[in-house]
């Protein structure tokens, strides 16, 4: 049986809002494979039943409002059309988007418009599918961003905390207690298709090694509790240094969350914004104000955001 064959039941609703975090992507060690949600920060999309079997865009407002309305492009939309189309229902579904995060931030907000709509839509449904049956349609949310898919993004987003998401499944990583992310946003646009374009070119197998080594310590370092491991291990050397020069006064940043006391500092995903972990709220919050001085050097104001890496990922609210 079809969902569009399903009996309805009161469940169903003919509108829902939805709320999904920004993210850190690519957490240094894993790109395109491992991020985390981020506190306060995110995306907001409402979606309604329609009559006419079509996914549609209403509305796009907030910090960014210049966002393609046509469904092919648009991440939000994309992403409920792939879910529409699998499940064959029998109605369609409008979008509004209420955009929190700013696009070419590094912060996932790409993802989280197509997240948050996914979630919205998913309320609709008399039987909604789960987190993960969800995944495959964010993933091709993002596609229409990026131009390839990668889950880094939308799998924290969906199930909330530190996830390690490849093409088919998204697997949490247990977060210490106690871990604290600080991320500084300076008010500069750095597209996705630019960074990624960065990365051509030849690499090194030791940077590779390097790299793998970087991984397995950190999520040792999480599965353990052990702080040690982590700050041993959170590192970019294969990505990092390919872009840091597009990020004006970047290295100057990371160097003040690493005299702060950072565990480890890198781009948040694709950059322009910086991140780094610590084991102590109060000395991220002095971190933040360290970094942000650096972009301010840089002739760069920015936007600081504290935030638990065990944080919670797309959920319903009232509109």
């Amino acid at each position: 049986m079809s969902h569009s064959e399903q009996p309805e039941s009161a469940a169903a609703r003919e509108s829902a809002t939805a709320f999904a975090p920004a993210s850190v992507g690519n957490v240094a060690v894993g790109f395109d494979l491992l991020g985390h949600a981020l506190e306060g920060i995110g995306d907001r999309v409402t979606a309604t039943r329609i009559d006419e079997p079509v996914v549609r865009v209403t509305a796009i407002r907030g910090v960014v409002t210049d966002l393609p309305f046509d469904p092919e492009h648009n991440t939000a939309a994309r992403a409920v059309a792939s879910f529409r189309s699998a499940l064959g229902l029998d109605f369609g579904i409008a979008l509004q988007i209420d955009k929190g995060i700013a696009l070419g931030s590094g912060l996932g907000g790409s993802a989280a418009s197509a997240t948050a709509a996914l979630t919205a839509a998913n309320a609709l449904l008399a039987r909604p599918l789960s987190k993960l049956e969800l995944y495959p349609h964010a993933l091709e949310g993002e596609r229409a961003a990026s131009g390839s898919l990668h889950g880094d993004n939308v799998g924290p987003q969906l199930l909330g905390g530190l996830v390690l998401a490849t093409p088919d499944r998204m697997v949490p990583i247990p977060v210490p207690a106690g871990l604290i992310a600080v991320v500084v946003h300076p008010h500069f646009v750095l597209e996705t298709r630019k960074a990624r374009e960065a990365l051509r070119g030849v690499y090194g197998l030791h940077e590779f090694v390097a790299q793998s080594e970087g991984l397995a310590l950190v999520l040792a370092g999480c599965f353990k509790s052990d702080f040690d491991l982590i700050a041993r291990g959170l590192r970019d050397v294969l990505i990092e240094p390919r872009r840091a020069v597009l990020i004006p006064g970047f290295m100057q940043v990371k160097r003040a969350a690493l005299d702060a006391g950072a565990l480890g500092a890198s781009i948040s995903g694709a950059g322009p914004s910086v991140f780094a972990w610590f084991a102590d709220r109060a000395a991220a919050h002095a971190a933040g104000l360290a970094m942000a001085e650096a972009f301010a050097n840089a002739g760069l104001a920015s936007d600081i955001i504290v935030s638990a890496v065990a944080n919670a990922g797309a959920h319903l609210i009232d509109p």
